[in-house]
């Protein structure tokens, strides 16, 4: 009995071990940022782009790349996931910019040698001083188009549901942090210990501007039935694909196919 004691109490320290690391590593798990800058004139990126410098309102300094909307009224403003940079994202923007649309591409705190560390309420500073700096430049909050591709998401959701937008689009959207950590760390109290929730299924049904979200049926980073469930909890206009064959990092070139269609469909500024 005793030697079964000790090995409930070892166990028992050994579990609350392994949950104070998880609790004080959780944001070197959620965030993979790339410390380097590649400035735009050596990115091979969309000569329409321009780099834009950016403040956040608690004092940290951002870079955005833009370019203006040539023959549509609408303007993209782009989320990256948790591993992207500046760099890696440029192309994104090219079949935006060839249909006439403005685009945004984000960057976070701590990403692509920018100052500061990615946090949940950072990156939502980060989101609202982007979409600050659009409308000083004379674009109204109607015109423009959230996308958000996986963590994302969850910025352009929390942006959808504080700005009048007009459109949302999400590629690969997970319900929330906590369960998403639940697939990958299902013996830890997730929905306890997140500090960084970014908590979408609580958000959507608050938010009415047009929704288009996408998922790749072969995602094994963030599964699709988290964009399912997401989806029945939205309000109307709404619109959903899956995309077979496609996986987490693969689905840009459909999505953005289907999501220009859709634009020209769904979304009519005022």
């Amino acid at each position: 009995m005793r030697v079964f004691k000790i090995f409930v109490a070892f166990t028992i320290a050994l579990y609350l071990f392994f949950i104070a690391i998880f609790f004080v590593t959780q944001r070197s798990l959620l965030y993979y940022p790339n410390h380097s800058y590649v400035p735009l004139s050596e990115a091979h990126a969309n000569r329409a782009l321009q780099e834009v410098s950016i403040r956040t309102s608690d004092g940290i300094d951002l870079k955005a790349w833009y370019a203006p909307s040539t023959t549509k009224p609408l303007t993209v403003v782009f989320f990256h996931g948790n591993a992207a940079s500046l760099y890696a994202t440029a192309q994104i923007a090219d079949p935006y910019v060839a249909a006439g649309y403005g685009v945004l591409l984000t960057k976070y705190r701590g990403y692509s040698g920018l100052s500061g560390s990615p946090t949940e309420t950072g990156l939502y500073n980060d989101g609202r001083a982007c979409l600050r700096e659009l409308m000083r430049r004379g674009v109204a909050s109607t015109h423009i188009i959230l996308f958000g591709h996986a963590l994302g998401s969850g910025v352009a959701v929390q942006m959808a549901e504080e700005f009048q937008v007009g459109g949302l689009m999400l590629l690969a959207p997970y319900l929330s942090i906590p369960k998403l950590a639940r697939i990958s760390f299902p013996f830890f109290p997730s929905s306890l210990l997140a500090l960084d929730r970014f908590e979408n299924e609580k958000k959507i049904g608050k938010i009415h501007a047009p929704l288009l979200i996408v998922n790749g049926e072969e995602d094994r980073v963030i599964p699709p039935l988290q964009g399912n469930r997401l989806f029945a909890l939205a309000n109307q206009p709404k619109e959903f694909h899956s995309l077979p064959g496609r996986g987490h990092n693969d689905a840009f070139g459909q999505f953005t196919t289907l999501s220009i269609d859709w634009m020209g469909r769904a979304c009519n500024p005022n």
